[in-house]
């Protein structure tokens, strides 16, 4: 059965939940089915690009670049994928439906990725990407449709379920090093393939709990009474099939050329919510331009927070001096550095937020967003200051710089990604919600592939240096830090778009 009635102007009638620590209770079903997903997508990050450079160029640093330039296009198409996915949940099959099928394709893809043949490893990525597209957005879509658009709890509800993809994230890099260099290297490469089969297993899992844990949301995301029949699913399933070779061809046209392809669907994308926006009234205009004007710059944060899978990867490999106190740090353990300080710092957020809103103090969503910028630019200028003043003889830096810095651009992303989740749900059209949500994963895309872009000039040809990682970051500082003050001073004009909404 549909999940609400909508009437033009209403707001979608939601079920009365059981409350589990003041909050409904399908969030916590939804909180660990993603954390399941989570599991596989960080399971694998710590480990691609070094896979890339070990397995098809020999070990080579020369293979760095290319190495950085596919992880952002695969990230890329990964978020731009549920532009589409959230289409097809909107019009054709419902949340559930798709997040069942998504699970499905993410899963065969990750152990497609474990063959160790560059063609094979390239389709799997590419099934991943189709099956992302249909997962992602729409279990994000489906907790904001456990609350009211007023409900005070909602920015709350949004950053406790991102506890649940950074519990995942934290313990995936964690578990996946432990099995590929401990329990099955049998040489002085790890095991990569044992990775990708763990997150294989990992997204079987989420796949199982959704299933079965489903009856709990009381049809929210079900498909509507138009839209029951099982050959929808079948006949999106094919067509998931029939796109993998597509996406195959895309992933193999380089991230620039993937640059372009991006901007023009964000282009596309905008387009169709304005139209709708402008039907639906003046309130309606200001809201979609207020969230797109937010899109882009999401687009630059990610261009820069996600060097974590890529540059700082070599980076750690590398120049980083992993010793402490007689323990070597694996470069998969600093993965899991961001995730756990996450899982510390976000209660606090989520309290501050809370305790505010309750004053009618709560900052704007642009202003929230200003200092998640600012957040992720000081963590390039710390790092700034370590690849300046802290290296060795031997051309590294201490362990501890590094991991500083995973914590300081949590605190940023804290005050962007899960308020830029919660964000659209509201700003949206009622009718494009789960396309809104495909645009916020859209920009996230375009800042990931034009992460790897970046992160390929910092490696340049010969591989990372000092001196390549000194300019790459300070470039990076000025940016973000220039962006974010920025937004903060022309939230005010920014909050008269968004028309009350907080």
């Amino acid at each position: 059965m549909s999940s609400a009635a909508i009437t033009p102007g209403s707001e979608p009638t939601i079920p009365e939940f059981k409350e589990i620590l003041g909050h409904p209770a399908p969030l916590w079903m939804l909180f660990m089915s993603e954390f399941w997903e989570r599991f596989a997508f960080y399971g694998i990050r710590w480990a691609l690009v070094l896979y890339i450079v070990e397995q098809f160029y020999g070990g080579n640093a020369t293979g760095e670049a290319s190495a950085n330039a596919t992880y952002g296009s695969y990230l890329a198409l990964v978020y731009a994928s549920a532009l589409f996915g959230g289409y097809v949940a909107d019009k054709v099959i419902g949340y559930q439906r798709s997040i069942l099928l998504g699970a499905g394709f993410m899963a065969a893809g990750l152990f497609m990725i474990a063959y160790p043949d560059h063609q094979i490893f390239n389709l799997g990525l590419a099934t991943i990407i189709v099956g992302n597209g249909m997962f992602k957005p729409n279990i994000s879509t489906m907790v904001g449709k456990l609350y009211a658009i007023a409900d005070p709890r909602r920015d709350a509800g949004f950053t406790i379920f991102y506890m649940g993809i950074n519990l995942g994230g934290f313990l995936a890099p964690i578990f996946t090093q432990l099995l590929a260099q401990k329990i099955f290297n049998t040489g002085d490469t790890p095991a990569y393939k044992i990775v990708f089969i763990a997150a294989g297993v990992g997204m079987i899992l989420s796949l199982i709990w959704f299933a079965i844990g489903r009856r709990v949301l009381k049809g929210i995301g079900a498909p509507a009474q138009d839209a029951q029949s099982l050959s929808r699913v079948a006949y999106v399933a094919l067509g998931a099939l029939c796109v993998i070779p597509l996406t195959y061809y895309v992933l193999s046209l380089g991230a620039n050329t993937l640059a372009n392809i991006l901007f023009v669907l964000f282009g596309g994308l905008s387009a169709m919510l304005l139209v709708e926006g402008f039907r639906n009234g003046k309130a309606a205009r200001d809201k979609v331009i207020a969230m797109l004007i937010i899109f882009v710059f999401n687009v630059l944060f990610f261009m820069f927070f996600e060097q974590a899978g890529s540059s700082f990867t070599f980076l750690t490999n590398k120049i980083v001096n992993r010793n402490a106190w007689g323990f070597d740090i694996p470069v998969a353990w600093y993965q899991s550095v961001n995730s756990l300080a996450i899982i510390g710092i976000a209660p606090i957020i989520a309290a501050i937020w809370v305790y505010l809103g309750k004053r009618n103090l709560n900052p704007t969503i642009p202003f929230k967003f200003g200092l998640g910028l600012i957040g992720n630019g000081l963590a390039f200028g710390f790092l700034m200051i370590a690849l300046s003043t802290m290296v060795d003889a031997n051309s590294k830096i201490p362990f501890w710089p590094l991991i500083l810095v995973y914590v300081i651009q949590s605190i940023g992303e804290l005050c962007l990604s899960p308020i830029g989740l919660s964000m659209v749900t509201k700003l949206a059209p009622t009718r494009l919600v789960g396309l809104g949500m495909g645009g916020w994963f859209l920009s996230t895309g375009i800042g990931n592939n034009l992460s790897g872009i970046f992160a390929a000039h910092v490696s340049g040809t010969t591989g990372l240096s000092v001196a390549s990682a000194l300019s790459g970051y300070t470039f990076g500082f000025y940016s973000l830090v220039g962006a974010g003050v920025f937004l903060l001073l022309i939230s005010p004009i920014m909050q008269k778009l968004l028309h009350g909404v907080k």
